[in-house]
């Protein structure tokens, strides 16, 4: 495996483990699906979209033989949740990895946030992570082996102006992430918190759009604006991303838990 997890080489650490990724249609989910497929899970890929899903499907079965399957869930809706990981685990087993990652975000200054607002990204960011946890923790308690792997921000390790909804929901991420890990930790299940900056992703072209549009600045001139924190004046990858994430899930990683790693070139130390 070239650029990566280098010691794994061509072997399949994860073979017969079932993975499921929350909002893995996408970004950071898509890569984070296409590597847990890499290295031999059963992947299901879940989102809002069916033919985004479908398209990322087509692509990890493709790439690595991987068996792979779409869930169509609305990670906020606790009927929707319960459906998909119950089609989900007729189809792979029951679930032994979960990386939460579907996630929204929204920019305002605190005075123009409602509460439709906060809702909305409380539903998604924090309230998605513990309905689909709650599926799949007491079967890998059960079982003696999972991973949850939640998709937190470094906006859940420190605070960012204009978007205090998505800060209080990804630092919501991080403290429930803890108490997990410490109920979980004799039980040979970890719970972890991936935590990136501002990464090439939809939701940070949205961010850049925005930008451009209220201050009329050049598209180099924003991401400068969202880069300037990064000490490598950059924005991350997303396979750096996959990357953190799959060494999460590795059987050797099994002293890691509780953690909140910073995949961000150095913002957060």
């Amino acid at each position: 495996m070239p650029n990566g997890l280098a010691g794994i080489g061509d072997s399949k650490p994860l073979a017969g483990r079932h993975a499921v990724v929350t909002g893995g249609g996408r970004g950071l989910g898509a890569a984070i699906a296409d590597m847990l497929g890499r290295l031999g899970a059963d992947v299901t890929v879940a989102g809002r979209t069916a033919s985004v899903l479908d398209e990322q499907v087509a692509a990890i079965a493709k790439r690595h033989g991987a068996r792979v399957a779409a869930e169509v869930i609305d990670v906020a809706d606790e009927a929707a949740v319960e459906a998909g990981f119950a089609r989900a685990a007729d189809r792979f087993g029951a679930p032994a990895i979960l990386v939460n990652n579907a996630g929204v975000a929204a920019s305002a200054p605190f005075h123009r946030t409602d509460l439709a607002m906060w809702q909305k990204v409380m539903g998604v960011d924090l309230t998605g992570v513990f309905l689909c946890t709650r599926q799949v923790l007491r079967g890998m308690t059960q079982s003696g082996w999972g991973r949850v792997v939640n998709v937190a921000s470094t906006a859940g390790l420190k605070g960012y102006g204009y978007i205090a909804a998505y800060c209080a929901a990804k630092h919501g991420v991080i403290g429930l992430t803890r108490a997990l890990a410490v109920e979980t930790a004799r039980t040979g299940v970890t719970v972890n918190a991936v935590c990136p900056g501002y990464a090439e992703t939809d939701i940070v072209e949205d961010a850049i759009a925005n930008i451009m549009a209220k201050t009329g600045r050049s598209r180099d001139e924003a991401l400068a604006e969202l880069t300037v924190h990064n000490p490598q004046g950059r924005l991350i990858q997303p396979r750096e991303v996959a990357e953190a994430v799959a060494w999460l899930c590795l059987p050797g990683s099994g002293s890691i838990t509780g953690q909140s790693i910073a995949v961000a070139g150095g913002e957060v130390m």
